[in-house]
């Protein structure tokens, strides 16, 4: 009994030394990295005080608002903001604030320039159908209470510079008014507001600064009619676009006459072809025309004259001009150049550039990654090389002795550290024997793909591919995913891996798809192709063909199967396999799933692949009650260690593997808002589990009073799910297990250890399952964004859920809190066997947070890799930044640590030695003096 007990009592101290895991301040970064991006540039306005230190500030299509060193390009602080809070316009007031319009001009904000902190936050009543405009006034004086003004439709507001206060509201009387310009005359307290009534009518308003009162206002109406964008080019011209966007027009409104004059794109640009878009004006005189992804920079001088003076390809914002003399002003340009920024300074008097800095800010935007392993590591070292190793490896665990023993000085301390981190080799181009170096492939919005090495994050290669530009042949591309196509084995290492990324020519189902064949060591492009059928789906295939290409099926809008490479090993492959083959297809809008399989009607097209899907079984939700939330499913090369789980009083229960198994999560139409749209009585949630071969519900539960948004991730047999609890105000996170009740007569532990059972007969998945199912639910403290399970070489280590909460950290929290055989009061045995007693919330330990105290800001997804060492699992997770680390469930049980101190082993060695021989010694001498008595 007592044996039991120690026994139980090392169990309990084993377990909680597993739960709660930390770093050493000096570890942070050695195993781990991050990396901070603000995303692709939409809006810039530059400091261009005299004093203080020069900044850019910008707002991203990834909705964060950054402050940029003007002269390195450094990030000296950001804000990512919601997703529904889409920022819309940035200004920088007096040199020491900016202010940000956003959520459609319905919240204006004003940060502190040097440090960011948000000083105030006023909120806006305004038309959400119209086009709102933040106007800063030029004329603002230091020590005074200034006017920022915000237009919306026919509504202006003039809120306070100093706490955001409402000062003064004006109506205009006229509907459909759409204000597009604002500028006030230095020493004036008018400012003038032009715009368009409709789609015809030019207005122009002259409004008094202080107090809002309209002074005058003038019309006219054009003919051909405007397409709503207006450019300022002086005091008293605007150029417009008409309604075909093909005419630029110049209209004066000088002393409240209005006076238009057009001119012909084509005859002022001969290359012009499509329709142009006019970028806000920035500098007097000078108007900035899109068109196709490059910038023409046109001379304004009086109503009908422009002239060509610069054309720039691919920017995204110009400045404010700055005056250098009283001849000559400046401006700068933040250009995309594939996805990295450049940041350009011209003279509006010599347009020549000057590039000052650049930056990678595509990694912002990644929509998709995989991994690939390194190449090996050549055989054959000198001489020279071995005995430099040696000697480094010496010195090196000499000063880690000196560490130990707390001797070292400073600057040993410091070349210790040094030490540490070239000792990893964490950087280098070859594989290690533990796994821990790979390439992360990562697929970015704009069609980018990059290679980054997990040692240090640093970018290997990078390639824009050009079937993924906009072309006669595709319209407007983008990127869907990226998988591995070509994995070489150890017998044809002079191959390189390869990878393909697939997109789609527009945003429809219908339109073509996108295949790009990548080197997965140095970014060349194999292949590019723009496929004759559409692309709704990707399904990789567990087979091979003769020079290691993975199978794949593409299905198109038709639902017919295309299959890829189109070879006639790959085709003999897929057709022995099809009547094993089957997939389904989850229609949202028509609340239905229908499962399909394969099949050749005549004969096969070599140059098609076209194979017709025949339709098994479908699932029909009823609208009235249910809406379809989430799927999810395992991985499909998830690795399970073993079927059987021994539990209590040595039993066994056998888990129910398949990867046929679909999570579907539906949700109580009215309650598919956000949270608090509707009542408990209205709300509720259903879980399934599905069978995708025979269609069969394995099972279903619902939980009453309960809403999205729905979070789930599903592993071996096992689904985990996220969602809030309306009566009880929380969130909650429920577990369900399902076992295998087929095998219930193969309990004997020791048959299975000594491997008597047949546990590899073949089970048809037609035939009705026999299945026990077992759940619970857990209060959880946080809001979720993205959720994923840990991954090991073999599947014996202990799983961990990833958990992406609202504060852009990542939790890992043990499978074992979420193990639904929990109780109150467990017995002895399932004590020992390490469960947990029940409570009603999850525990969050801040030890747990795998990301320490960083944030990776817009968190979006998190992807795990295993590691050659079973306890090792690779966690990549991304956002608007980038973090990388490896964690181990169940601590690294089948290594030694890095820093561990050979020395000090050696040392204790030689002295245990040592104090035998002395004790041996010691003991012959007192034998031979007790002879002698």
């Amino acid at each position: 009994m007592a044996i039991r007990a120690f026994l139980g009592l090392m169990i309990l101290l084993l377990f909680s030394s597993t739960i709660s895991t930390a770093l050493f301040e000096d570890q942070v970064g050695l195993a781990d990295w991050h990396q901070k991006y603000i995303g692709k540039v939409k809006h810039a306005v530059f400091h261009t005080q005299k004093t203080g230190r020069k900044r850019v500030v910008v707002s991203t299509e990834e909705n964060v608002v950054a402050s940029l060193d003007l002269r390195t390009g450094d990030i000296f602080w950001r804000h990512v903001l919601g997703k529904i809070d889409r920022i819309d316009q940035v200004e920088i007031v007096l040199g020491k604030y900016v202010v940000t319009l956003s959520s459609g001009g319905g919240i204006l904000r004003a940060w502190n320039l040097p440090d960011g902190q948000m000083i105030w936050e006023s909120i806006l009543q305004v038309s959400a159908s119209s086009k709102s405009l933040l106007y800063v006034s030029a004329n603002m004086n230091v020590g005074k209470d200034n006017l920022i003004l915000v237009f919306g439709g026919s509504l202006i507001h003039a809120l306070s510079s100093t706490d955001g206060q409402i000062v003064w509201r004006k109506e205009l009387s006229t509907n459909s008014l759409e204000i597009q310009q604002v500028f006030q005359p230095h020493d004036s307290d008018t400012i003038y507001a032009l715009g368009f009534i409709g789609s015809s009518e030019f207005v122009a308003y002259y409004v008094n600064y202080k107090t809002g009162e309209v002074l005058e206002q003038s019309k006219a109406s054009f003919e051909s009619g405007f397409c709503g964008e207006a450019s300022l080019v002086s005091d008293d011209v605007v150029v417009a676009l008409d309604a075909s966007r093909t005419y630029l027009v110049s209209i004066s409104f000088r002393n409240g006459v209005i006076n238009f004059h057009q001119m012909y794109i084509p005859e002022l640009i001969p290359e012009f072809s499509g329709k142009a878009t006019l970028l806000p004006s920035m500098h007097n005189g000078i108007l900035a025309v899109d068109i196709a992804s490059t910038i023409v920079m046109l001379r304004v001088k009086g109503v009908n004259e422009l002239k060509i003076i610069e054309k720039i390809n691919h920017p995204s914002a110009i400045s404010d001009a700055l005056p250098l003399s009283k001849e000559q002003q400046a401006f700068a340009i933040l250009q995309h150049d594939e996805s990295r920024i450049h940041y350009k300074v011209k003279f509006d008097t010599d347009l020549t550039s000057e590039i000052v800095w650049s930056r990678e800010d595509g990694l912002a935007s990644i929509v998709d990654s995989t991994t690939s392993e390194l190449p090996v590591e050549k055989e054959g070292v000198s001489v020279a090389e071995v005995e430099h190793s040696l000697f480094e490896w010496l010195k090196g665990h000499f000063l880690k002795l000196k560490g130990t023993l707390m001797l070292a000085n400073p600057d040993e301390v410091a070349a210790i550290q040094a030490i540490r981190l070239k000792s990893f080799e964490k950087n280098k181009m070859t594989r290690d024997h533990n796994g821990f170096r790979k390439l992360i492939i990562v697929l970015t919005r704009a069609g980018k793909v990059l290679a980054l090495h997990t040692g240090d994050g640093r970018v290997v290669w990078s390639v824009l591919l050009p079937v993924l530009r906009k072309s006669e042949t595709c319209g407007n591309p983008f990127a869907l995913n990226v998988y591995q196509w070509q994995v070489p084995h150890h017998h044809a290492m002079h191959e390189n891996p390869s990878v393909v990324v697939v997109g789609r020519c527009g945003h429809n189902f219908d339109a073509p798809g996108i295949l790009s064949i990548i080197d997965s060591y140095t970014g060349k492009v194999h292949n590019s192709l723009v496929l004759e059928h559409s692309v709704r789906h990707i399904m990789p295939l567990p087979f091979t063909d003769s020079t290691e290409q993975h199978l794949h099926i593409v299905i198109d809008d038709n639902l017919h199967a295309h299959l890829y490479p189109k070879t006639s090993d790959s085709v003999k492959i897929f057709i022995d396999e099809m009547p094993n083959i089957y997939w389904y297809s989850v229609e949202v809008g028509k609340n239905i799933i229908k499962g399909y399989s394969l099949e050749l009607k005549g004969e096969l097209d070599m140059a098609e692949n076209d194979f017709q899907p025949k339709e098994l079984w479908s699932i029909v939700f009823p609208s009235a009650s249910e809406k379809i939330a989430l799927t999810a499913t395992r991985k499909m090369n998830e690795i399970v260690h073993t079927q059987a789980k021994i539990i209590a009083d040595q039993d066994v229960m056998y888990k129910y593997i398949s990867k046929n198994i679909l999570f579907v999560a539906t949700v109580a139409p009215k309650a598919a808002g956000e949270i608090g749209s509707v009542t408990p009585e209205e709300a509720w949630l259903y879980a399934y589990l599905i069978d995708t071969v025979s269609g069969r519900i394995l099972h279903r539960v619902s939980h009453q009073g309960a809403q999205g948004p729905i979070h789930a991730v599903m592993s071996e047999n096992w689904v985990v799910y996220h969602y809030f609890n309306l009566r009880a105000h929380r969130y909650e996170m429920s577990v369900i297990e399902i076992y295998d009740q087929s095998r219930e007569d193969n309990k004997d532990v020791w048959k299975l250890v000594l491997g008597k059972h047949n546990l590899t007969a073949p089970i048809s998945t037609y035939s009705k399952p026999e299945v026990t199912v077992k759940s619970q639910s857990y209060f959880f403290t946080h809001s979720v964004k993205s959720m994923a399970v840990t991954a090991t070489a073999k599947g014996i280590t202990s799983k961990q859920l990833l958990i992406g909460t609202i504060g852009d950290q990542v939790l890992a929290l043990d499978k074992r809190f979420l193990d639904p055989r929990r109780s109150v009061n467990p017995t002895q045995s399932e004590k020992e066997e390490g469960i947990i007693p029940l409570t009603d919330s999850l525990p969050i330990v801040p030890q747990s947070f795998v990301t320490h105290a960083l944030q990776v800001e817009g968190l979006r997804g998190i992807v795990t890799t295993p590691a050659k060492l079973e306890s090792t699992s690779l966690v990549f997770s991304y956002g608007v930044d980038l973090f990388f680390t490896r964690i181990a469930p169940s601590r690294t049980y089948d290594s030694l640590t890095e820093d561990f101190s050979y020395a000090l082993l050696l040392l204790t060695i030689v002295a245990l030695v040592a104090a035998l021989l002395v004790t041996w010694a010691l003991s012959e001498k007192k034998e031979l003096r007790e002879k002698w008595r």
